[in-house]
């Protein structure tokens, strides 16, 4: 099956959907799809994740033209589903933004998701000059992006994105303290900055908007440890406890899966160069992740680079079925 046909055979179940209703509230971020699918289409997005019965979607809005949002916010509607943008922040000239704000108000939207980093703090900055560039960047782009989010009245949820640690991360959000600023809570992230997964949990519980719930699977390597998003339940994260967590703390924020299928993720932290941009981080916090590394460790984490394009996209597919099929019979959402 191609991707065309893929996406026709989406939009002809969710018909079925319509009628039905999704079968669990947990919705799908377009990033479970980053290896191979890579949707570009919000509105064909939307109907694929119905056909999963999905309760929601989050993507970038892939038109910002007035007939297309009203049409994307009819057939939500009708779906029964929610609705959360993807987006960049401001820039120096934050037109883009704005619009982009004014676009997710007019289809209902409940939020956007931003992020300061598309890569990761240990492979992007080589010196320590490089990084603190970045900070004094993004604090900018956030000072402008909280003044508008609080002008609108609109939720804002920056990702914990394996660039900020959990200290650094509460510390953006005690300086930009607002109804409408907070985060996007990525669960399996911050292990790559060597942070305790329930530790960021607990830490970024107060300032959540909207989420990105996945498991996890860790194993050791020659310079650090691999790690993996995996089915729900193959981790050693507890995402039913999770969730409820959640759910007590901040219950209008979004449960959004994001399981990414991929090859492992190398955590090179026994390496010179992951350390330039850690300067106050002890070698007890090293200590501890490779210890809890060795303790919860996988024997195998998967792999599909060995398979064909076509196979990766039904394996890709499938672990989000999967994590919708596990949250519909053993998550309080």
């Amino acid at each position: 099956m191609n991707r065309r046909s893929f996406v026709a055979a989406a939009a002809g179940a969710s018909m079925a959907y319509a009628a039905a209703g999704p079968k669990t509230k947990m919705g799908v971020a377009a990033t479970c799809y980053l290896t191979v699918a890579r949707p570009r289409d919000t509105l064909a997005f939307l109907e694929q994740q119905a056909a999963n019965g999905a309760g929601g979607i989050q993507m970038q809005l892939s038109s910002l033209e007035p007939e297309y949002l009203k049409k994307l916010r009819s057939r939500a509607e009708q779906l029964g589903m929610y609705l959360e943008v993807m987006g960049p922040l401001p820039g120096a000239d934050d037109t883009q933004f704005r619009k982009i704000i004014a676009a997710a108000k007019e289809v209902g939207a409940q939020c956007i998701r931003c992020g300061c980093l598309s890569g990761r703090r240990y492979e992007t900055f080589d010196t320590a000059e490089k990084w603190k560039a970045f900070v004094d960047n993004s604090r900018s782009s956030l000072v402008r992006a909280a003044s508008i989010v609080e002008k609108e009245k609109f939720p804002l949820g920056l990702e914990n994105h394996k660039d900020w640690t959990n200290d650094e991360m509460v510390a953006l959000m005690k300086q930009f303290s607002s109804e409408y600023f907070g985060v996007c809570l990525d669960t399996g992230n911050n292990i790559s900055l060597l942070d305790d997964a329930n530790d960021t949990i607990d830490a970024l519980l107060p300032y959540v908007m909207t989420t990105h719930i996945k498991d996890m699977g860790v194993k050791e390597y020659e310079d650090g440890f691999l790690m993996s998003e995996v089915l729900f339940g193959d981790g050693f994260l507890d995402i039913p406890k999770v969730v409820a967590k959640i759910r007590q703390a901040r219950p209008k924020a979004n449960i959004i899966l994001e399981v990414i299928t991929r090859d492992p993720l190398k955590v090179p932290c026994l390496t010179p160069k992951y350390w330039t941009t850690f300067h106050n981080r002890s070698g007890e916090v090293l200590a501890r992740s490779l210890r809890s590394t060795r303790q919860m460790g996988k024997k195998d984490l998967p792999y599909i680079s060995q398979l064909s394009k076509e196979e990766q996209l039904q394996v890709e597919n499938r672990n989000v079925q999967l994590c919708l099929d596990y949250a519909a019979a053993k998550i309080a959402i």
